[in-house]
């Protein structure tokens, strides 16, 4: 098997998923042409060496329908020779489209991939490809699907996270993503061009937020609860008596605009086209944890990556762990042990914002950037799925 090396990570910021949202006005396949001629343009990509382009895409529907990773090449001019794959495996989707173009690589198949991710939620809103498992409550508990949020709920009652535990890491998450603004940490942003200007920040960021704030919000997923989704978890769970609905729209990942494109290929593809890798992408894992859990996968997965290479946690220089709800998160620590200055440390989606699709990608490259800028050796991007589906990485800087 050859080494496979990530030689760049792109994005767009992430934007607001409302009419008035800075790239709302795009469509899936204009956004994701400016990172495609921005991947070309920083390193002066001959595109005709790329084999395939991977990308995650969650709501595939209208305009994000029919295998988006092909038909978007297509629209930025890239050869036809380019192939292309749309994946789904929820909102870790980006994180195994990497990985399945580094498995590519690694085994000879290709020498230069692209992945990456995009979901454009202003323009395809979430759900609205009418999944049935999501839209007939009879029919998703025969398939032991939940929403996310009730989900989170779950988790939160059975750890014991209180709706002040949840509401203190979505504050810390909106000061670190903020003081990763003021401090130009986001590196990785490709400024995208629009009729109203150009977008170069992450748009979600509510730096001005207080504890008190936080607090005063209603819970948002009691309704789902009453009707249905707490006499189910309850009735694998009876000890808990009952479900405590402690997440809100303060302690919940941003929906929001945006996509990310990642460069991998072997060292002779380096060579030949004169980059220097950034990283190497050392493995990649899936999983699923408790599917009444939707949401825990991240935590599970991680484990499992630690475990199959032989690491501790401890080991491991820094996490880029999904806020998939703020109870996620504080089940992350708990579990793996992980201290405060090694996880999320320039925020999450609970602040940044979550563009489903696209979300994995966008954390791989604000991991090699926190790695590079600290000069730390590796580290691991995990997201959860729905269902407790999960997929992670492990990744070593160069």
């Amino acid at each position: 098997m050859k080494d496979v090396f990530i030689y760049d990570a792109i994005r767009s910021a992430r934007a607001r998923a409302k009419p008035e949202g800075g790239l709302h006005e795009l469509t899936p396949s204009a956004l994701l042409k400016h990172l495609y001629h921005g991947l070309e343009a920083r390193n002066t990509l001959d595109t005709t060496q790329i084999s395939e382009v991977i990308l995650g895409c969650v709501t595939q529907n209208g305009e994000q329908a029919a295998n988006i990773a092909k038909t978007s090449t297509l629209y930025a001019g890239w050869p036809s020779s380019v192939a292309g794959l749309t994946v789904h495996r929820f909102c870790s989707s980006s994180i195994d489209a990497i990985a399945l173009a580094g498995l590519k690589v690694a085994s000879g198949q290709a020498q230069a991939m692209v992945a990456g991710g995009v979901e454009m939620m202003s323009r395809v809103p979430m759900l609205s490809d009418n999944a049935r498992v999501f839209s007939d409550p009879e029919f998703a508990l025969q398939h032991q699907m939940l929403l996310m949020g009730s989900g989170a709920d779950l988790i939160a009652t059975r750890i014991g996270a209180t709706r002040e535990a949840c509401d203190a890491v979505a504050l810390q998450s909106q000061q670190r993503a903020a003081r990763a603004q003021r401090e130009g940490r986001f590196t990785s942003i490709v400024p995208i061009s629009t009729s109203r200007g150009v977008v170069a920040t992450d748009e979600c960021v509510r730096a001005d937020i207080t504890g008190a704030q936080l607090a005063r919000l209603p819970p948002a997923f009691a309704a789902l609860g009453t009707a249905g989704a707490d006499k189910v978890q309850l009735a694998a769970y009876p000890e808990l008596g009952e479900i405590q609905h402690v997440h809100t729209a303060g302690n919940s990942p941003a929906m929001c605009d945006a996509a990310a494109l990642v460069l991998l290929g072997d060292a002779a593809f380096g060579q030949r086209s004169g980059l220097t890798p950034k990283a190497r992408l050392v493995a990649s894992t899936t999983g699923c944890a408790e599917p009444l859990e939707v949401v825990s996968g991240c935590v599970a997965v991680t484990e499992k990556l630690l475990r199959d290479n032989r690491l501790s946690a401890h080991q491991v220089d820094l996490f880029e762990i999904h806020e998939a709800f703020a109870a996620t998160v504080i089940k992350t620590r708990e579990t793996l042990e992980i201290e405060n200055d090694r996880l999320n440390v320039n925020g999450g989606v609970i602040a940044l914002g979550h563009p489903m699709g696209a979300t994995g990608a966008i954390m791989t490259g604000t991991l090699i950037d926190e790695l590079a800028r600290q000069q730390l050796a590796q580290g691991i991007v995990a997201a959860s799925g729905a269902a407790g589906s999960g997929s992670a990485l492990l990744i070593e800087r160069c």
